[in-house]
């Protein structure tokens, strides 16, 4: 679901803008509602939902403490591997 939303977060992008967020979120609503523009008695909901996910985003990168330096390649570690890392036992 949603594979052409990309990756917001450091390394994968140096710098993260609102109008990156927003069009995140929006991609994300209108995917999860089925719509690409909802009618008129919908706009509201769909607004809300669009800041609201967007706000998320925007919490969760705020967030997110990325380690390590760049990275060449899309494929993050497995979760145990991380774990196991940043537990100082890998």
């Amino acid at each position: 679901m949603c594979r052409s939303i990309k990756t917001l977060r450091e390394p994968y992008v140096p710098e993260v803008t609102d109008s990156d967020v927003h069009a995140a979120a929006l991609q994300y609503v209108r995917k999860i509602s089925g719509f690409r523009a909802p009618a008129a008695h919908n706009a509201a909901a769909f607004d809300a939902a669009v800041a609201a996910v967007a706000a998320a985003t925007q919490t969760l990168l705020d967030q997110l403490v990325v380690r390590g330096g760049a990275r060449t390649g899309p494929a993050p570690a497995p979760a145990g591997a991380r774990r196991r890392a940043e537990a100082g036992n890998g």
